[in-house]
C-alpha cells in the first residue's frame, strides 16, 4: 500500500478518518472497524484521549494498526506532555515506523473524566510543529544534533467555518510555515464557504476536508449551537426534517447529503476526512455514492 505522504505528493483524492482508542486493552471494535475500511480509507486518524477523556494511547494503537497493513495517522497535544517528553514520543513513533502526525492543543482537562488532572500546554501548536520539523531535520529544539533523523509527515488542524476568516487564515499559514504539509478541517457543509477559505489562504498544503455525517435534524442544530466553526445551511436541516422519525429514511438522505458534499468540494481540496462517529460502516457507500471509490 502506498504512504499517505506517496499519495498526497502524486495528488491522488485521498481519503482519511478517524477512530478513537478505547479506555482500556480491548481493541477488538476498533479493530474490526479498521479492517472494515481496507481499500476506502488511505488513512486512520488514532485520536489522544479526545475531550480530555481518558484512553489507551493511540501511539501503540497505530502500531497495531501498521502491523495489520493500515495507514495510521496519529494524533498528538499539547495537554498533556511538556516538550521534552512530545519530542520523545515523536522519535518513538518514528522508531516504530509511524510517520503521519496532526498536531493539535487537545481539550482542557477540566472538561474531561479526570478534572483534576493538571494541564501542561508547554508548547503550542505551531511550536510543536517546529519541533518536529527540526527533529526531521536532525537537531531537537534545543539545537542538539540527532543520531538518525526521523522520517515524519507533518499534519495540522484547520476551520474554514470560522466566523473571523482572516484570522483563521492567518493562524493557518503559520502552522503551513512552522511545517505542516497537510491539513484536516474542522466539519464542512458548505462548498462555497471550503472555497472562499482555500481563496484566501492559497495553501501549499493539501487540504482535506472534514465531513460529519448528519444522522439527524437534531444532530445538525446541536452542531449549529455547540461546536464553533460548523454552520450546517438550514436547507440540510430542513432535508433531514422531512424524514425525521423514519429511521430508513433518515439513514438514505443523511448518506445522500453526505456523498454530495463529498462531489462538491472535490475540486477544492486533497481530499476528504470522514468523522463518521460510530458509522464507520456506511463509509464505504458513502464514497462510492460520490464517486470516490468503486
Amino acid at each position: 500500500m502506498l504512504s499517505l505522504s506517496h499519495k498526497l505528493q502524486s495528488s491522488t483524492f485521498t481519503v482519511t478518518t478517524e477512530l478513537t482508542p478505547p479506555k482500556g486493552t480491548d481493541l477488538s471494535d476498533l479493530l474490526a472497524k479498521a479492517d472494515s475500511l481496507r481499500g476506502y480509507v488511505d488513512g486512520i486518524n488514532l485520536t489522544e484521549s479526545p475531550r480530555a477523556r481518558l484512553a489507551v494511547g493511540p501511539l501503540a494503537v497505530a502500531k497495531v494498526l501498521k502491523d495489520r497493513g493500515h495507514e495510521p495517522i496519529v494524533q498528538f497535544t499539547t495537554r498533556d506532555r511538556n516538550r521534552i517528553a512530545l519530542q520523545a514520543d515523536i522519535l518513538g513513533a518514528a522508531v516504530l515506523g509511524i510517520e503521519n502526525m496532526v498536531f493539535m492543543a487537545g481539550d482542557p482537562p477540566a472538561n474531561g473524566d479526570h478534572p483534576q488532572a493538571k494541564p501542561v500546554f508547554d508548547l503550542s501548536t505551531i511550536d510543536l510543529l517546529q519541533a518536529a520539523r527540526s527533529l526531521k531535520e536532525g537537531r531537537d529544539m534545543a539545537g542538539n544534533e540527532l543520531k538518525g533523523r526521523p522520517s515524519l509527515l507533518l499534519g495540522a488542524t484547520a476551520n474554514p467555518g470560522c466566523p473571523d476568516l482572516q484570522r483563521e487564515v492567518e493562524n493557518v499559514r503559520r502552522k503551513i510555515d512552522a511545517g505542516a504539509q497537510f491539513l484536516q478541517t474542522q466539519a464542512v457543509y458548505d462548498a462555497d464557504a471550503l472555497r472562499r477559505f482555500v481563496d484566501a489562504l492559497k495553501p501549499d498544503a493539501n487540504v482535506l476536508v472534514g465531513i460529519i455525517p448528519l444522522k439527524s435534524s437534531k444532530m445538525a442544530n446541536w452542531l449549529n449551537a455547540n461546536v464553533p466553526g460548523i454552520a450546517v445551511p438550514e436547507a440540510l436541516i430542513a432535508e433531514m426534517d422531512r424524514v425525521a422519525g423514519d429511521a430508513q429514511a433518515e439513514l438514505k438522505t443523511s448518506m445522500d447529503i453526505c456523498a454530495r458534499i463529498v462531489t462538491e468540494v472535490k475540486s477544492h481540496c486533497a481530499g476528504v476526512h470522514l468523522m463518521a462517529m460510530g458509522w464507520e460502516a456506511h463509509i464505504p457507500g458513502i464514497l462510492e455514492a460520490s464517486g470516490v471509490r468503486r
